[in-house]
């Protein structure tokens, strides 16, 4: 796979919240003393006055989301993911969630590869406690283009969303033609022996494994499942039925995913054997982010073994057993 290094999703975020501004007055941005880093700071001087910067107090940025929008703005709220999620739980489900208010609350910084910044710092359970609030829409980018498109449909779409952004830059995986959907999987490599389903940053690592498989005669479809709610059950259906097999794979606790969910369509429409490539129960170290990637066991060659893991289950056809 030719790997085209790309910005951060952080960055595609940045940019875009900066032309939304030029084109809409009703774009409002909230910050919580992290403008430099969560990438809304060419907002903040390019439109000083629809932006505010609450330092750190992360819940009364989100009841201040909550008021905005209920006076008919399109506020965007952004902080780093484990505070956006775990400080501000309750104000979410009570003042943003409940009410269903227009609320686009973007966590940067998600997942492990934050990297040095450490376990206090690392966004493991984020999508499982937002995935949790009903009415939210869920959105999981796996490279520039795709958080680009998903802040714009976040801004023409009426309602609560959670835009989960990364901290290093990622490769690129969407073509020039793709067009982010909500609530549908892209399918980016067909196959017909398994379906390999990540999100974010792990798109391009299934992207490697399905690349290395298939140098074994393995043909793995590959499906960018970005939006996590509402998830498409059809593509996880059809996945289910006609590869026989799922792998997962997510920059998350295994608990309360992607994983999680997928196996819950599988469960009540088609089961069949599926593996999962995600965080056990554990809190990461601190360390550079491939460092961490490799230790917690989120990689391309994670993937492969994991796809053989779930072949050897699958019959009848045969896999070596030697992985």
């Amino acid at each position: 796979m030719n790997v085209v290094l790309g910005a951060a999703t952080r960055e595609a975020y940045g940019k875009t919240l900066l032309e939304l501004g030029a084109e809409r007055q009703d774009i409002i941005v909230l910050d919580a003393d992290l403008a430099k880093s969560t990438g809304t700071l060419g907002f903040s001087r390019a439109y000083p006055e629809r932006f505010f910067d609450f330092g750190v107090a992360e819940q009364n940025m989100v009841s201040t989301a909550a008021g905005l929008a209920a006076c008919g703005k399109v506020v965007f709220a952004s902080t780093f993911a484990v505070f956006a999620s775990g400080r501000c739980f309750d104000q979410l489900r009570v003042s943003i969630a409940q009410p269903h208010l227009n609320v686009k609350l973007v966590g940067s910084h998600g997942g492990i590869t934050v990297g040095e910044d450490g376990i206090t710092h690392h966004a493991i359970e984020d999508l499982a406690l937002i995935c949790s609030l009903p009415g939210f829409t869920v959105i999981v980018p796996a490279d520039e283009i795709e958080a680009s498109q998903a802040i714009r449909l976040a801004a023409e779409t009426s309602g609560p969303f959670y835009i989960r952004c990364g901290r290093p830059k990622v490769p690129v995986v969407c073509g020039p033609d793709y067009r982010l959907v909500l609530g549908k999987a892209s399918q980016f490599r067909g196959g017909s022996h398994l379906t390999i389903i990540a999100n974010g940053i792990m798109v391009a690592a299934a992207l490697a494994a399905a690349e290395t498989l298939a140098q074994e005669g393995i043909e793995s479809r590959v499906l960018n499942m970005s939006t996590l709610k509402p998830l498409d059950r059809e593509a996880i259906e059809s996945a289910a039925r006609e590869t026989g097999a799922i792998v997962t794979a997510e920059e998350h606790l295994q608990h309360g995913g992607l994983g999680s969910q997928v196996a819950q369509v599988v469960a009540e429409t088609c089961p069949v054997p599926i593996s999962f490539v995600a965080i056990k129960d554990t809190y990461a170290e601190s360390g550079k982010p491939d460092e961490l990637l490799e230790r917690y066991g989120l990689t391309a060659s994670d993937i492969v073994r994991a796809s053989y893991n779930v072949l050897r289950r699958k019959m009848p056809v045969p896999v070596a057993t030697d992985r």
